[in-house]
């Protein structure tokens, strides 16, 4: 890909972008959102046509004129958000959309013929352990991913992308996906790997390139690079530490969980928050992690154990928890669910209605009387856009069309109108860029700071001792003992996610 460029109306998305991937060899793509990575492969994949620049293909001009004729000519683009069908099985999944290849003159389908290629493509990614009768429903993330994959290879792809493919894969999973990707580069087929996290790039890519802006502003050999290079091309300006230090003062117990069971989630949960800091909640995904800051929203129910709310002065009465999300709200809990998109947004509202949406009413004219005031809407979000430096045109753009990272921003810029006293973070940096996280840490300094007291579930273990005072992990569904964040190493923290604590081992 040469000099490539796209323009959407007044917005410059790709500006003279250079690519290239050779066979057998897999690539990282990687830069900020919004840096136009996903616009380039829409266009290498026929998704979008661009406006300039040239594309060749194994050394012949390639431009294709939509999606089908891109995987006919051997392109393959595999998405965050699969496009799996749930209720078909394996099988029928993979041969989707080529059922003509194997038909006979009769119009009937070879079964053997489509059985043998789907079959033959699951032994060369190493996962004939796949039954090709099973349906999608049933497969977990990282084997859905790997029939995807299936469905690329059956298709003769020469090149396929996979644009964050690990973002919601359990540690097992993103090994055994690693391994069929590794298998695809040792047949020859191109890889394009687009990723926010630097070390699957670092443990599986071969080269990088660096998008910034809609331009490519470098690349290399992965393992010639130091990591922090690639984030000072990718955010364009040195990076001395991607958790900044901050000298928390923790104050009294605000959040008092005792003996806590949900159902089905958590089995046991005993903590205590207390203002100005943040606990950290690392574990497996499956272990009961999300369920546990789902009870104390009251978005799940409590089947037994006691959870208390200290609120007001410091001598006040805790207040017992029941109810569900809007009663916690009004208490002063705020929630952000892993899934923005399906949970945390209302894509298709402006940004001013999304920052602003639980707390409509003490924008109104009088009170809680008349209509709500446009401008005073426009007003606080404003404020939220330069707090949180949201990139949108203005307060009233559709969220739908802002970066991963800006619609993150936007769900926290709810919470923080909201003004809340408890906030419950679940996994808030998945899947946005590296400049994006760091102004998400600059925050949690600052609301802490004010005493807000911040409980955050985070995959990642270097991000979650990073961020962190204290750090409790959970084990199917049972948390651990809460101590400093300090007195923990990442091999701790993976050995309690995968066999327990010592004392429940015993």
């Amino acid at each position: 890909m040469s000099d490539v460029r796209k323009r959407f109306g007044g917005v410059v998305a790709l500006d003279g972008v250079d690519f290239e991937v050779h066979p057998g060899e897999v690539h990282a793509l990687i830069g900020e959102n919004g840096a136009g990575k996903s616009t380039l492969m829409k266009v290498l994949s026929g998704a979008h046509r661009p406006d300039g620049g040239q594309m060749s293909l194994g050394g012949r001009a390639y431009r294709p004129r939509g999606p089908e004729d891109a995987r006919q000519q051997g392109v393959s683009m595999i998405y965050q958000e699969l496009t799996l069908a749930p209720h078909l099985s394996v099988e029928q999944n993979v041969m989707l959309g080529r059922e003509e290849s194997v038909l006979t003159r009769l119009g009937v389908i070879r079964r053997g013929q489509t059985r043998e290629l789907v079959r033959s493509a699951l032994v060369r990614l190493g996962r004939s352990d796949i039954k090709l009768e099973t349906l999608v429903s049933q497969l977990g993330p990282g084997d859905r991913q790997v029939v995807e994959i299936t469905r690329a290879l059956v298709g003769q792809a020469r090149v396929v992308v996979l644009d964050e493919p690990t973002s919601s894969l359990g540690r097992n999973e993103i090994t055994s996906l690693f391994d069929a990707i590794r298998r695809m580069r040792d047949d020859g087929v191109a890889v394009v790997y687009i990723s926010h996290f630097l070390d699957e790039i670092q443990a599986l890519c071969d080269r990088f390139t660096v998008l910034r802006d809609g331009r490519t502003v470098g690349g290399g050999e992965v393992q010639q690079t130091p990591a922090n290079d690639m984030i000072e091309m990718m955010v364009g300006r040195t990076v001395d530490t991607l958790y900044p230090s901050a000298k928390r003062t923790p104050g009294p117990t605000v959040l008092d969980v005792s003996a806590l069971q949900g159902r089905p989630r958590p089995r046991l949960a005993s903590l205590e928050l207390r203002r100005g800091e943040v606990l950290g909640i690392g574990g497996l995904v499956g272990a009961g992690r999300s369920e546990l800051l789902r009870v104390l929203f009251g978005l799940n129910p409590i089947q037994s154990g006691q959870v208390r709310l200290a609120i007001g002065s410091s001598d006040s009465a805790p207040v017992e928890l029941h109810g569900g999300p809007g009663k916690r709200l009004r208490q002063g809990i705020g929630y952000l669910s892993e899934d923005r998109k399906e949970e945390g947004l209302a894509l298709r509202l402006p940004v001013a209605i999304n920052a602003t949406l639980s707390k409509l009413a003490k924008r109104k004219w009088l009170g809680r009387l008349g209509p709500i005031s446009r401008r005073r809407i426009e007003k606080d979000t404003d404020v939220l856009r330069q707090r949180l430096a949201i990139q949108s045109t203005s307060a009233w753009q559709r969220v739908e069309q802002l970066s991963g990272g800006n619609q993150q921003k936007v769900a926290l810029a709810r919470l923080l109108h909201h003004d809340c006293d408890v906030l419950l973070l679940d996994e808030p940096t998945r899947g946005i860029d590296i400049g994006s996280k760091a102004e998400i840490y600059r925050l949690l300094n600052q609301i802490t700071d004010r005493g807000v007291a911040v409980i955050c579930v985070c995959s990642y273990i270097p991000e979650l001792l990073g961020i962190s005072d204290r750090v409790g992990v959970m084990h199917r569904g049972v948390l651990g003992s809460v101590r400093d964040a300090h007195e923990w190493t990442e091999h701790q923290i993976l050995e309690e996610a995968l066999v327990g604590p010592a004392s429940e081992v015993c």
